[in-house]
């Protein structure tokens, strides 16, 4: 189409969202991986509070970093 501009045909805008992607990926990943360490930290008697056992949240703490529940 005249005067269409397509930005995937772009090299720079692909690298670009490539370049986002991964370090949206990696800020993620941090984040799991910061949440898993606090909720390792929780006392017992907050995790009562939750409805939590220490077991659940070992589990949960085992997890990689990469294994992101809202990703399936």
């Amino acid at each position: 189409m005249k005067g269409h501009f397509n930005v995937a045909h772009q090299p720079g805008s692909t690298l670009g969202h490539l370049l986002h992607d991964a370090g949206g990926r990696l800020l993620r990943w941090y984040e799991l991986h910061r949440q898993r360490d606090e909720l390792a930290r929780l006392s017992d008697a907050t995790l009562h509070d939750l409805g939590l056992s220490r077991a659940d949240i070992q589990q949960e703490a085992d997890r990689h970093f990469w294994e992101d529940p809202l990703r399936k």
